[in-house]
């Protein structure tokens, strides 16, 4: 099964939050409520180098789908 590069997550465990899914590498979910990043990868010591470099674009495009997902409904 393909996957969308982002998802869209809720749960009413947390009624405030705003989760955004990036299904692939690097994988990881991010709270747009607090920017809280979880990582659902393993990274050695040299990808974390690239990973500082790469997470801000990286967390930039799931705020932009999330303005764009949201801007549809209000559509």
């Amino acid at each position: 099964m393909e996957f969308p590069k982002f998802l869209l997550g809720d749960n009413t465990d947390y009624p405030t939050a705003i989760f955004v899914v990036h299904t692939e590498y690097p994988r990881f979910i991010i709270n747009l409520e607090n920017d809280e990043v979880e990582w659902l990868e393993d990274f050695t010591k040299e990808d974390e180098k690239e990973l500082e470099e790469e997470s801000v674009n990286l967390i930039e495009a799931a705020t932009a789908f999330y303005d764009r997902e949201v801007s549809r409904y209000e559509e």
